[in-house]
């Protein structure tokens, strides 16, 4: 009697949920809008990494939309205002526009000043990501992690900086707030020249005072130690104009999950195969939970049957 034809269904599909896992998707990215006006995320991928189901598109005020990406993607993603299109997607925005002239970016970034999400998704490792204020400021925007594993901090910025905005950083009536690098352009701000290393290019007055409003978030290119946080295996939720309840949030999802205990009878290895199947029907956020349970239940099936099948063969 050998191992595979003496196995249950229940471990032939644990071991095929341990291949499918081997090989699973990097995150979902979760787009929320919270703010009182409609906002238009910009997707941009770099070099390398598959444009994503959208390059730019409309999130109405109370809505939020979903992407998957795969392991190993890199980008950022911002959000444009004050927005006109028509009919055929054609337009441009107040802030953060992409310069496409339409709705979907199409593999060109924001148009500074705007707040910007980056991410870099590990392949078998961990993920990067930050928010970014180099490049100026046009709203609040909050980055939440679920289901990860390691520090999986919250970052962002919540405060609207466009209203406490120097008048020399300031965009229009008010609609976005400049980096200094875009508005002096002078290599001391932009850590340019030779101000290029984070020796010579240090915090300015106004890097400071965006980093005392917003102090997990970039205020200019070398304030990597406070602003870059890592995950493992998680998805992730940009919220634009997140309420003081959302920023308040600083660990990964703490939400207890249920998991079946295998008694040994075959009702309960049906419970548990039907508990995984849902959690693959939804996706997502379960995949972290779902492997570690298809792993040690395999392990565990395993561990017996190489005890119990020397004695079958007496």
């Amino acid at each position: 009697m050998d191992l595979l034809s003496s196995s249950s269904p229940s471990l032939i599909f644990s071991f095929v949920l341990l291949l499918i896992c081997r090989g699973a998707s990097g995150a979902t990215f979760t787009f929320v809008n919270k703010c009182d006006y409609t906002v238009w995320p910009g997707i941009l991928a770099n070099a390398g990494s598959p444009r994503l189901d959208s390059t730019g598109f409309e999130l109405p005020k109370g809505s939020s939309r979903s992407f998957q990406a795969p392991t190993g993607w890199s980008g950022r993603f911002w959000g444009r205002t004050g927005c006109n299109f028509n009919s055929a997607g054609q337009g441009t925005c107040s802030t953060g526009d992409c310069g496409s002239g339409q709705e979907e970016c199409n593999g060109a970034g924001a148009d500074p000043p705007a707040t910007l999400a980056e991410f870099t998704l590990g392949s078998g490792s961990q993920d990067f990501y930050d928010v970014s204020l180099v490049d100026g400021y046009n709203l609040p925007m909050m980055v939440d992690v679920s289901s990860g594993t390691g520090t999986c901090a919250s970052t962002g910025c919540i405060r609207d900086l466009n209203r406490q905005c120097p008048s020399e950083l300031r965009v229009g009536n008010g609609d976005a707030c400049r980096s200094a690098c875009e508005a002096f352009g002078s290599p001391e701000y932009c850590c340019s020249g030779a101000f290029s290393t984070p020796t010579t290019c240090r915090p300015s007055m106004y890097s400071e005072m965006f980093k005392s409003a917003c102090p997990r978030s970039y205020s200019y290119a070398y304030d990597d130690a406070t602003s870059t946080f890592t995950c493992s295996g998680a998805d992730y939720t940009i919220t634009f104009c997140p309420s003081s309840k959302t920023s308040l949030k600083n660990s990964r999802d703490s939400t207890p999950r249920t998991t079946g205990t295998d008694s040994g009878s075959g009702a309960s290895a049906m419970l548990a195969d039907s508990s995984m199947l849902a959690a693959m029907a939804t996706g997502g956020s379960t995949r972290t939970t779902l492997c570690s349970s298809a792993l040690q239940y395999t392990l565990t099936t395993a561990a017996a049957a190489a005890v119990i099948l020397p004695f079958l063969r007496l």
